[in-house]
């Protein structure tokens, strides 16, 4: 397990990003950046029959994300509202600034080759621990009708956006 985190590590991300700040901030914004995940022994024999899915969950642990062992501010800043400073509630965001700093990705599985997962939507940063991988099934995660997306569905959200794209003050971040 990893030092601090109460959930069994499973493999880790590797990507080309290095830090919170330059990573964006969502898979779906940044669709052609690839990066792999590397299943532990352990966990391999886990990996069987994922390689007929198009889509994966990446469940990951991402304390270098949230910056500190405190409790977050339940009211934050969005990093895709930084530009007109509005707030919200923590749990009404998908920043990584959370009581419990698990990450929810939705990336393209390109190939499953032994141990390593190939994927297409780079949203994290290299190193983060994955704690779970679960196949996107359309049936189950796609809602009948298009949903209601509260404050995301009036921001504009450019294509590979990071924390520093909207808040040139975080450049020099970890």
């Amino acid at each position: 397990m990893l030092p601090g985190c109460p959930l069994e590590v499973i493999g880790v991300v590797h990507t080309a990003r290095t830090t919170p700040a330059t990573t964006p901030v969502q898979a779906a914004l940044n669709r052609a950046e690839q990066g792999t995940v590397e299943i532990f022994e352990a966990f391999a024999q886990g990996l069987s029959g994922l390689e007929g899915f198009d889509y994966v969950w990446l469940l990951t642990w991402m304390p270098l994300a949230s910056g500190s062992q405190e409790m977050p501010a339940m009211i934050q800043v969005p990093f895709l509202l930084r530009p007109q400073g509005r707030t919200m509630g923590v749990f009404a965001t998908r920043g990584p600034q959370r009581v419990n700093p698990l990450g929810l990705s939705l990336v393209n599985l390109l190939e499953v080759s032994g141990r390593t997962l190939r994927f297409a939507g780079v949203d994290l940063v290299d190193g983060t621990a994955v704690v779970d991988l679960k196949p996107f099934v359309t049936r189950f995660d796609s809602p009948p009708e298009v949903p209601r997306c509260g404050w995301f569905d009036s921001v504009e959200m450019a294509e590979a956006v990071t924390p520093a794209d909207l808040d040139p003050g975080l450049e020099g971040e970890p």
